[in-house]
């Protein structure tokens, strides 16, 4: 069964491909509330040191990501393939209200026509940055999601997740977090990559959004507003980030929560990342349900 990792509250908006949405919802921008009545389900951790001139011990430039298969407990990330991926990730973002809501926040989708979608795969399949990734739960053995590593600076040893969206089966499963973990890890570990930022991006409407960057560690920085132009719709944007020296304690609770030992007979989990990560972060969510 589908494990819940975390909760957002039913109001909440639709993540970029990540969560649920509830029915009266609007994409990209068009909702009839304003923001301030569809208040944040969590305490975000603010980032609040000052700022640093300090010498970088290694400023030498970090390595690029290259293409390659990550595998986990859970899932495997394949370097996405329009022609390998294209019928699974088509099944997973089309078809239905659910699963074309994946691409409420995102700057493309849904598409008219399979052919549409496999040109869009094929474009993002080409690039280097962002490098995307498709996501195989080892459960079902179908992909049924996407992420990619991007906005990509090896001389300043900064890198982003994103053009995240996972398919209604995959969305709230150990598969889902372990994908972004292993994207993360591989960014961000030392004796791999050794990058020293990773970024989160979202539009600051999107509380689900919001709310699954706390989940994964990552710490609010601030709000660039007006910041695109999306589906001729304004978009504020939302940073978040996961700095070096954090990431050590951030990937111990990744290590706790995809432990088997974390869910019973049934697939429950015992403890939540959020609640892991709480105690990391300094998130205090309003719902204190895991």
């Amino acid at each position: 069964m589908d494990v819940v990792p975390w909760r957002v509250p039913e109001r909440a908006a639709q993540a970029d491909g990540l969560g649920r949405v509830e029915s009266g919802r609007m994409p990209c921008g068009r909702w009839s509330l304003p923001w301030e009545s569809r208040r944040m389900p969590y305490a975000e951790p603010v980032r609040t040191e000052s700022p640093s001139t300090d010498p970088v011990p290694d400023p030498s430039p970090a390595p690029a990501p290259q293409r390659r298969v990550h595998e986990g407990r859970y899932a495997v990330l394949e370097p996405l393939d329009a022609a390998r991926h294209g019928d699974g990730l088509f099944a997973a973002s089309h078809g239905d209200a659910a699963r074309e809501r994946i691409w409420d926040y995102l700057p493309y989708g849904p598409f008219p026509t399979r052919e549409a979608f496999d040109v869009h795969l094929a474009a993002q399949a080409a690039g280097d940055d962002p490098l995307f990734f498709a996501i195989r739960p080892r459960g079902s053995g179908t992909v049924e999601g996407v992420a990619s590593l991007m906005t990509i600076e090896p001389a300043h040893r900064s890198i982003e997740i994103g053009h995240i969206w996972l398919g209604p089966e995959l969305q709230r499963t150990p598969a889902a977090t372990e994908a972004l973990f292993l994207l993360i890890a591989h960014a961000m570990d030392r004796g791999d990559l050794g990058y020293r930022r990773m970024e989160w991006k979202c539009n600051a409407a999107n509380a689900a959004s919001r709310a699954a960057a706390v989940r994964l560690g990552f710490t609010h920085e601030g709000v660039f507003y007006q910041h695109r132009i999306v589906k001729g719709h304004n978009r504020d944007t939302a940073w978040f980030s996961i700095l070096d020296h954090e990431w050590p304690a951030i990937r111990a609770t990744f290590a706790a929560w995809l432990d088997p030992a974390n869910f019973d007979e049934e697939g429950r989990q015992r403890r939540s990342l959020g609640e892991l990560n709480r105690a990391v972060t300094g998130a205090r969510f309003r719902n204190e349900s895991p």
